[in-house]
């Protein structure tokens, strides 16, 4: 099996195989031009990510700069989905995130991790596992989603955390390693914080 294949398996393979290096590079290249825009360059933002993603929906905005390996090419976003600054995804394999996901500042997504005996990682053998998010969750600043890991919709997962494990749909999580504090419930939908009311209209 080529490396390139061996990448998206789950199995151990050698990340400096000449053809992964060769698209690793072409792909940096358009993350570094993305990367030198302008604010008012919106248009050559949305056609740059239109180029460095697998897939990306319509009004999804993500704010430079943007740090992945592979420059978002095994990256699959939906619709509106917002990504504050510095954005950091170790993306040698498949991510997959939902449409209305929201990403804090320094959120980091790794796909891509080594093996624990040191004679392989001596030898710089790697593995990858995808991640996938769902739709409307809200990942807090800071926060870093490890290899494998699946986060159920709706879900948000509270700054800083290190997501170690999959977390369900309709929860609220945080912590090292992060756990499920709570169910997302009637109160969340009546105060936004502390003793802060949501006015009603604004569900309409």
């Amino acid at each position: 099996m080529k490396a390139q294949d061996l990448q998206h398996s789950g199995d151990l393979y050698l990340p400096s195989d000449p053809d992964i290096a060769k698209a690793q590079l072409a792909a940096q290249e358009l993350q570094y031009d993305f990367n030198q825009t302008r604010s008012s360059e919106g248009k050559k933002r949305q056609e740059l990510l239109q180029k460095m993603f697998a897939e990306i929906g319509e009004h999804t905005y993500i704010e430079p700069p943007l740090h992945a390996n592979f420059g978002a090419k095994f990256t699959h976003f939906g619709d509106y989905i917002y990504a504050n600054y510095n954005l950091t995804m170790v993306d040698d394999t498949a991510v997959y995130v939902g449409d209305q996901t929201m990403f804090g500042p320094n959120v980091i997504l790794a796909t891509g991790t080594h093996p624990v005996a040191p004679e392989l990682r001596a030898k710089e053998m790697q593995y990858n596992l995808p991640i996938h998010i769902g739709t409307n969750c809200w990942i807090g600043a800071g926060s870093i989603v490890l290899p494998g890991v699946t986060i159920g919709d709706n879900t948000v997962v509270g700054a800083g955390s290190v997501v170690t494990k999959d977390l369900p749909s309709n929860v609220v999580a945080y912590g090292s390693p992060a756990k499920v504090i709570r169910e997302i419930n009637e109160h969340d939908r009546e105060y936004y914080y502390r003793d802060r009311k949501i006015d009603p209209t604004f569900f309409a």
